[in-house]
């Protein structure tokens, strides 16, 4: 039986995969079919009729979104069939609709203004009043003008199938028919600004962006998240020198077309609480300096204290150059002191197996078990929750939970809380053993969180062990995964941003600066809950905003936000990415691999980086992997862990709130109005509440 077709299309003869429907076919025969109900990733609607083209024998024009293709079919797409009832779809479309196109937001990106241009009659023949529709409140991030909406349904079929919150529906029927949420509330999802994109009339707009430009105004940059570990392709859109938002760019392998509300949405938070100026501290007291003075200041400390005494902490947005640069500064020193992990997790950096996500994103799809350890991938990395849930959709695909048990919007069966439950099914006595055993693609997700325990190392080492036992540690097949937060993780531990010989981790960083054994201390863009500790030493922080990092600081040398820089951020995957900069600093503030030039250069013993392409150089010698832009370099399967004690605390999430996790969401309005709205409700929320 064959699985192809053959048809043809506007005189154009076409074999296709039976599996498509007729509209996708058109598409593949070069044939342009309008429609709004229709979209490759949610199911079949057929709601706008916006897609009818004439069938032969057909005793009626066909919506070809919803029509499976079949042998011998002969379709036009054009002509006084299919262009008159495509015409009289869209004459249909605008009875009720406002025509308020020079006051919409969605103005020069609305779909039925475009297809109305092709496709209207210019005139309309009802006189009737058009109908009214009461706005509904979605929350702090999505704006509503319903009165515009033509029903198309894609944001239901979004929150419903990809989103997973089914927080949307229909009421009523007809011209009384409106999309609403089942109770009036907000819409609790971290996918949920992406029905804004979905929507192709002004129905649904971003409440943030809500009358501040025209897309014709924006500057727009190519560039990669770093709000989360995932690395989502997006657009940065600015005005000047502000950027005024930011929306996903296709990548099917990483975030498809999606963006997490949090990367979408913090962008308010880039022009506040910004470090714009050098500072030094004055008798107890910040002062702003000039750019001379403070790498003075600095270069002057750093000389007259010994490289024994000197540390470096990288935090979770450092790109790959900065760390580059900062490593050859402290080996100027002699210092072995650093350390990329914040949080203290504990994996090999001499075995990269141990620290990424080795099934890839894209490879979930492929899997037919997973086991959840320490992580709630929901809110860590929200577009990697989204990837299991279509995996979940497809079908045999069972997920068990060893951790926090919370709604991740996928069936998931609680196996335990702790390492304990880790270790019966690392030995074989638990039935979810069996259940890897059976698939024959496991996958085992871990979380930073499970890993920075002080028996972390333990914790990798049964999974580890789980993974051998179940066949989820074969060459041709990586099923451990380690869910990063921090988008500079992979990126440092790949760079040998880590404890040099006899050199101190994070944890001995804090405890040499209380002690007195380490004298100074460097932040690059270090602003975790652990950088508090070190109020009795001396900190240089080198960052953009004006959070714990720079609270604590005695020096402050102003750095570039990821808008404001060409640099490399490798992806929980390994997948070596560039960002763009899209607009230039505020202020005083310099790139980051400058500014450390700088300081060399003011110490005495300028690096030999004068350029970008040095520092990449020099990057590339280190980690040749890094120069493979986009490119995956898979990891060989190697011994790593430390068998050990156990400790019976249960394992808990890396992200408590998910819309405030970095400097920059933590300075956003939004993100706060967001917190307020879905994290600090004092009860239940509509949705599902993660």
């Amino acid at each position: 039986m064959t699985d192809t077709v053959k048809l043809t299309i506007d005189g154009v003869e076409i074999e296709v995969d039976k599996r498509l429907t007729l509209l996708q076919a058109c598409e593949l025969a070069g044939a342009e079919v309008p429609r709004f109900c229709f979209h490759d990733r949610l199911s079949i609607a057929g709601n706008c009729r916006m897609c009818l083209v004439q069938v032969e024998k057909a005793p009626k024009p066909v919506a070809s979104c919803a029509q499976p293709v079949a042998d011998g079919m002969v379709v036009h797409t054009r002509g006084d069939v299919a262009g008159g009832a495509q015409r009289g779809a869209m004459e249909f479309l605008l009875i009720n609709h406002p025509l308020d196109c020079p006051i919409c937001d969605q103005g020069g990106e609305c779909d039925l203004q475009d297809q109305a241009m092709g496709y209207g009659l210019g005139i309309s023949r009802f006189h009737e009043h058009k109908r009214s529709v009461q706005e509904k409140e979605f929350g702090p991030l999505i704006k509503t003008f319903m009165t515009r909406c033509i029903h198309c349904t894609r944001c239901i079929r979004f929150m419903d199938e990809v989103a997973g919150v089914p927080s949307l529906g229909a009421t009523g029927r007809g011209e009384d028919m409106e999309i609403t949420t089942y109770i009036e509330n907000g819409i609790n999802s971290e996918l949920s600004g992406n029905v804004i994109d979905l929507c192709p009339v002004g129905a649904l707009t971003s409440k943030p962006y809500a009358f501040v430009a025209r897309p014709w105004e924006l500057k727009k940059t190519d560039s990669v998240d770093v709000l989360d570990a995932v690395g989502s392709n997006i657009r940065v859109d600015a005005r000047g020198r502000e950027v005024l938002r930011v929306l996903p760019r296709l990548h099917e392998d990483i975030n498809e077309e999606w963006l997490s509300d949090k990367s979408r949405f913090a962008v308010d938070g880039l022009m506040r609480r910004r470090l714009d100026t050098p500072y030094v501290r004055k008798a107890g007291k910040l002062e702003a300096v000039s750019w001379e003075e403070a790498l003075r200041a600095a270069a002057d400390k750093l000389n007259r204290t010994e490289g024994a005494k000197i540390a470096a902490l990288a935090g979770d947005q450092a790109d790959c150059e900065a760390m580059t640069a900062l490593l050859a500064l402290l080996d100027l020193k002699g210092s072995p002191h650093r350390d990329c992990r914040l949080d203290g997790m504990k994996v090999d950096p001499a075995v990269r197996a141990s620290y990424l996500f080795n099934t890839t994103i894209a490879g979930i799809e492929e899997a037919d078990a997973c086991l959840i350890v320490g992580a709630n991938p929901r809110k860590e990395a929200a577009l990697v929750n989204a990837r299991i849930r279509k995996r979940w959709l497809m079908g045999g695909f069972e997920v068990g939970v060893v951790g926090p048990q919370v709604d991740l919007t996928y069936p998931s069966t609680c196996l335990g809380a702790g390492p304990r439950t880790l270790q019966e099914i690392a030995d074989g006595s638990h039935a979810f053993a069996d259940v890897l055993k059976r698939a024959e693609r496991p996958i085992i997700i871990v979380g930073t969180a499970a890993l920075a325990r002080d028996d972390g190392a333990a914790v990798l080492a049964l999974v580890r062990q789980i993974a051998e036992a179940s066949g989820a540690g074969r060459d041709d097949w990586n099923g451990v995964n380690v869910l990063h937060t921090a988008a500079s993780r992979v990126g440092g531990l790949d760079l040998g941003f880590v404890p040099g010989e006899g050199g101190r981790d994070t944890a001995g960083i804090l405890a040499g600066a209380q002690d007195g054994s380490i004298d100074v201390v460097y932040l690059l863009d270090a602003d975790g809950p652990v950088v508090e500790h070190l109020a009795d030493t001396f900190v240089i922080y080198q960052g953009h905003h004006g959070d714990r990092g720079a609270h604590v600081a005695d020096i402050i040398l102003p750095g570039a936000a990821y808008t404001e820089k060409d640099a490399i951020y490798v992806n929980m995957e390994g997948r070596p990415q560039q960002a763009a900069r899209a607009v230039f600093p505020p202020g005083e503030a310099r790139e980051d691999w400058k500014i450390i030039r700088a300081l060399s250069g003011a110490m005495g013993a300028a690096l030999p980086m004068d350029t970008l392409d040095d520092v990449r150089a020099r990057m590339f010698e280190i980690a040749p992997h890094l120069g493979a832009s986009d490119e995956i370099v898979a990891a060989a399967w190697q011994a790593f862990g430390v068998a050990g004690a156990l400790d019976d605390t249960p394992f808990s999430a890396a992200v408590d709130n998910f819309y405030m996790t970095c400097p920059i969401s933590r300075a956003s309005p939004t993100m706060a109005q967001c917190t307020e709205a879905f994290v600090n409700t004092g009860g239940e929320a509509t949705g599902t509440d993660g």
